[in-house]
This record gives structure tokens, C-alpha cells and sequence, in this order.
């Protein structure tokens, strides 16, 4: 049994008895071993505290999630209210619930895509775990059984469900969880600045990766192959943002082998990249769409598939068939979260925060722009009030630094000790704050990140 007591916490005390009992996700437990957590214990607006009474600004909308800010009292009361009036119903067997009926068409009604039907879910993984059944059940329904593979791209991150995870192309998702499973195939990251290959321009890229795409599709078989899946912004592998005219023409090259496009809207979607979903931002025509996160600004778990009524209409004679469509959670359609979700989206009409994000997000871009002649900066990156700034050894020839290094973790922590959440994505900083952030709360955001890269560039050398 691993000894949780290489610090100096009291044995009572809330960090202590973390560490005894918790098993943390997404983290490394040796190090968080014997440094401890660090404990959240309150929040208002775009700000958090710790126990210790510190106050954060929050940089990056807790996971890319809490985009109305903390402590809304709206989706309190509504939440409250729910409860006591039906604290829970299944969709089970034919049963529904208003709020669940409510939120289907008010997704339907704001998704840019022809949205025929909704399925509930609880995250991000499962929505997109959701998605990689139904195209296999979908092609086994019209008789095309051989149609299964799904694409996705290095870099890319969908979630970490069997499924989902296999969809993420980052390896310390897959390495000893035995992921991927068979029939996941992964694409170029359409990262111009790391992929690009000697004095390649942006188009040039953009047609080399797109052409090993329809390469793979060739080699696999395109009767092979049910369909695509991006995210318009690829968010934990580093706010990438594909260049111009690319997914132009990945949609004509899918269209042309008849490959349908799953859009994961989970980080992107409700105004994160300056329009209602990164499929508007970045003009993609999703035949299939997950959202999540932002759908309620977590306030509580809640994931949504939007599909085509066409292949409703498919699933509706297999089920005649087979007695049942043998698909769902629990957990599909809690009318307390769907509640919630509803008043969240409302709210966001209400007080036309969408433009608000917009306008606040130009800034932030002029901010993270300035920060392209910092010498420890390579690169920066992100549309609308999702960015980063990427860190490197060498600004002229882009040189990363060595992984064991850990400048990103470094400067993290700087950030954090000037009373900024920011997340380092290996050495690529990440900014993603509520969309309720102010003008004069950016300018805060960015020089306490100023002074924590002023401090990393010297500790680097």
C-alpha cells in the first residue's frame, strides 16, 4: 500500500484524508502523493478560492465547462425547484419528463445541423461513446454491416470510455488501458506550426494532410469506414486550431466517399469560439453532433446527441424487430439536469451572452497576439475565448523543450502562485475562462500569465 503521508498535512485535516481516499483522475498520482491537493472551497463569478483563503482567477472554466461563471443563483433555484416537484425520471420504456422534452427542442432549434432527435447522457465520453454505437447499429440497420471503422485524429480528445478513449488520439490514454480498440484509425493533427514539413505553406500543409486522409480512407476501404470525428478546436491536445480551407475540404472528401461527419461540440459548443458552436466558427455541416459541458456550465452532469431523423427512422424499424432499441443510461434525461441545462441556455439568451463572449473574446485574442514576441513563446493560438500560448526552447527554430523538463508544469504553477488557473497541455499554456469574463478581468487574466512567464523564462535560463 502506497504511504499517502510524505507531507505535512494534519491526519484530520481535508488534505490528508484526500489522499488516503481518493483515487484522482487525470493525474500523477506519485507526485500529487507527496505534494497533496490543493482544496477548493469556494467560487463567485470568475473567481475560486482554496481553504486557505486564496482567491484565483479562473482561467480555464474549471475543465472548459463552467461557462456562466460559479454560484448562479438562477440554476440554483431551478435546480431546488425540480427536486421538490420530480427529483427523478427515467426514458426508459416510453416514460419522459417535461425538462427533458423541453431542452430536446430547445437543442434542436439552435444546433447548426438538421437535428432530427436528441439522446441524453451525462459526459462528454459517454456522448461520444454513444455516437460509436450508433453508427455501428445505424450501418447494421440499413444492411451495410462492413461500415464500422470511425476516423479521428492525433491530438484529438473525445473522452476516456472504451470507446471514447480509443476515439483520443493522445497516448497516455491508450498506453496499459489497452486502447485502441480495433476498427478506431487515426489522422494527421492539422497543426500547422509542429506538422508542417520544411518551408511547407499553410495550404500546402493543409492538401498533404488532407490527401493522407483520403489515402487512408483508399487503403481501409471507404465501404470500411461510417465516419469522422473532430472537434472544430481540438482542446486538450493543445487548442489546435486547423488552418484555413481545411475542413473544406475534408467535408468535400467525406461527402465524395460518403463518410458522415461527427461533430464533438463538447469544449466548443454555446459560444466558446465566438459563435453559438465551432461548427458555425469554422463553417462545417455536421451530420451528427455530441455537446456537453457548456450545456449547462456544469452546474450538473448533462451530455446530448443530436442525430438525423433519418436515422431515427432506422433505428424505429430495427427496434420493431428486435423488441427494443437496447441503448441508454440512468441517468438519460434527469429532469433536475435537463432543468438546469434549459435555464442555462436561456440565460445565456437572456443576457445575449453569446456577444458578450464575442466581443470579450477579440480582446483576449489581442492580448494572447501580444504575447507572440515573448521569448519564450513559439506560438499562439485560439479563436474567441479559447486560446494558447505554446512554450519553447528556441523561438526562431520552434525547438520544443525536453518532455522531463516540465517548463509547462512550472509556469502553471507560477500562475497559480500569482492567483491564475491556467492548464498546461505539455508545454502549450491554456486559456478558456467563463464567458461571463469582464474586459478589465482579461487584463487581470493576462499580466499575472505575464509575470508567471517572466518567471518561467528565468528559472528555464
Amino acid at each position: 500500500m502506497a504511504d499517502p503521508l510524505h507531507n505535512e498535512f494534519p491526519p484530520d485535516s481535508i488534505e490528508a484524508r484526500d489522499l488516503r481516499h481518493l483515487l484522482h483522475p487525470s493525474t500523477n498520482l506519485k507526485q500529487h502523493q507527496a505534494q497533496g491537493p490543493r482544496v477548493h472551497a469556494r467560487a463567485k463569478g470568475v473567481y475560486l478560492w482554496d481553504n486557505q483563503g486564496k482567491q484565483y482567477l479562473e482561467g480555464m472554466a474549471g475543465l472548459w465547462c463552467t461557462a456562466l461563471g460559479y454560484g448562479e443563483e438562477e440554476l440554483a433555484r431551478v435546480a431546488e425547484e425540480q427536486m421538490k416537484t420530480l427529483c427523478y425520471s427515467q426514458l426508459f420504456a416510453g416514460k419522459t419528463n417535461e425538462p427533458s422534452v423541453q431542452l430536446a427542442e430547445k437543442l434542436k432549434a439552435m444546433v447548426p445541423m438538421d437535428a432530427g432527435r436528441v439522446f441524453f447522457g451525462l459526459s462528454g465520453s459517454d456522448a461520444n461513446d454513444t455516437q460509436v454505437k450508433l453508427m455501428w447499429y445505424y450501418n447494421n440497420c440499413v444492411g451495410r454491416p462492413e461500415k464500422k471503422k470511425i476516423i479521428s485524429r492525433l491530438r484529438g480528445y473525445h473522452g476516456v470510455t472504451v470507446a471514447a478513449g480509443s476515439l483520443t488520439g493522445l497516448p497516455p490514454f491508450h498506453k496499459y488501458f489497452d486502447l485502441p480498440i480495433p476498427g478506431i484509425l487515426h489522422t494527421d493533427c492539422p497543426h500547422y506550426y509542429r506538422g508542417r514539413q520544411g518551408g511547407e505553406s499553410e495550404s500546402d500543409f493543409v492538401d498533404r494532410i488532407v490527401g493522407n486522409l483520403e489515402s487512408m480512407i483508399l487503403e481501409e476501404g471507404p465501404e470500411t469506414i461510417a465516419a469522422f470525428i473532430a472537434e472544430p478546436i481540438l482542446g486538450a491536445g493543445g487548442v489546435i486550431v486547423p488552418p484555413a480551407g481545411y475542413y473544406q475540404k475534408v467535408q468535400a472528401l467525406l461527402k465524395k466517399h460518403e463518410i458522415l461527419f461527427i461533430d464533438d461540440e463538447v469544449i466548443c459548443g454555446f459560444g466558446r469560439t465566438g459563435r453559438p458552436f465551432g461548427a458555425e466558427t469554422f463553417d462545417i455541416v455536421p451530420d451528427t453532433m455530441s455537446v456537453a459541458k457548456a450545456v449547462s456550465s456544469a452546474y450538473l452532469p448533462l451530455s446530448a446527441v443530436l442525430l438525423p431523423e433519418s436515422m431515427f427512422d432506422a433505428f424505429v424499424d430495427m427496434s420493431a424487430e428486435l423488441g427494443n432499441f437496447s441503448h441508454g443510461f440512468t441517468y438519460s434525461g434527469h429532469p433536475v439536469c435537463a432543468a438546469v441545462a434549459l435555464r442555462n441556455i436561456e440565460l445565456m439568451e437572456e443576457r445575449d451572452l453569446f456577444a458578450h463572449a464575442a466581443r470579450v473574446g477579440e480582446i483576449m485574442q489581442q492580448r494572447l497576439a501580444m504575447l507572440a514576441d515573448h521569448p519564450l513563446v513559439g506560438e499562439v493560438r485560439g479563436a474567441g475565448l479559447i486560446g494558447a500560448a505554446e512554450l519553447v526552447a528556441d523561438k526562431n527554430l520552434g525547438t520544443p523543450f525536453p518532455y522531463d523538463k516540465g517548463v509547462g508544469a512550472y509556469c502553471m504553477a507560477r500562475c497559480e502562485a500569482h492567483g491564475l488557473i491556467l492548464r498546461a497541455l505539455g508545454d502549450s499554456m491554456a486559456i478558456c475562462p467563463p464567458l461571463i469574463i469582464s474586459e478589465a478581468q482579461i487584463d487581470e487574466l493576462f499580466e499575472k500569465f505575464t509575470l508567471a512567464l517572466n518567471e518561467t523564462l528565468a528559472w528555464v535560463g
